[in-house]
């Protein structure tokens, strides 16, 4: 009898998804035995996020990043009957130690699960970047509202601050986004090049099968001086 193997999806940048563009194959069996760990320091292996059901999976670059911050504080937007509804799990994994990830939750607002991977095992191992690329006809996140100048003042500000001071996980890795399940079955790949560089959210809760239409975009806001 054959040997049963993950399936291999290829990635689908945000400019291909209309044409389909080459792109890197993933095995999901290199990684379902790697170990994430949650708030309190408890290990799971990654498997278990997407045995049972479909999972959105989002990969963070580091909690200090500002960046990530804002796309995670949009995630905290999404309505629990939106994801329970297309019976769809939301995780967002980091590379921080298991202890930053309650104030990052605090500073976020994001009440859905998370874990982190602080070897970066997952991430090497699925083929997520250790560099920056910007490109200039790349579109920039909706979902980052500061300017890098600002963003990274903020980022360094929340470094020197923490009751930790550390930079809550390697300050060049890049994240990415998966829709996985239920089991080793990928619908979705896709390695962030920068920083600036996720998937639109709405994007990916609508390939993951979510039939409500969410609107992220930056309103006109009211600002006392």
């Amino acid at each position: 009898m054959a040997e049963a193997v993950s399936p291999i999806t290829r990635q689908v940048a945000k400019d291909d998804r209309e044409d389909g563009t080459p792109s890197v194959d993933i095995r999901l069996e290199d990684v379902e035995d790697c170990l994430i760990y949650d708030r309190h320091g408890v290990s799971v292996p990654f498997k278990k996020l997407y045995q049972d059901g479909k999972s959105v999976i989002i990969f963070v670059r580091n909690f200090l990043c500002y960046s990530c911050e804002e796309y995670v504080e949009d995630l905290s937007k999404i309505p629990k009957e939106a994801l329970e509804d297309a019976d769809i799990r939301l995780v967002v994994i980091g590379q921080a130690a298991h202890y930053h990830i309650e104030p990052f939750c605090s500073l976020t607002g994001y009440p859905y699960e998370i874990y982190v991977d602080p070897e970066r095992s997952i991430y090497q191992k699925l083929g997520m970047k250790r560099e920056e690329k910007f490109n200039d006809s790349a579109n920039r996140s909706p979902h980052v509202k500061s300017g890098m100048f600002m963003g990274q003042l903020k980022s360094i500000w929340r470094a020197m601050t923490s009751p930790v001071f550390d930079f809550q996980g390697d300050l060049h890795q890049q994240g990415g986004a998966l829709i996985v399940g239920p089991g080793p079955r990928v619908h979705f790949y896709h390695c962030d090049t920068n920083r600036l560089d996720h998937m639109p959210i709405t994007w990916l809760l609508q390939l993951a099968g979510v039939q409500q239409t969410l609107d992220f975009s930056d309103k006109p806001k009211i600002i006392d001086v």
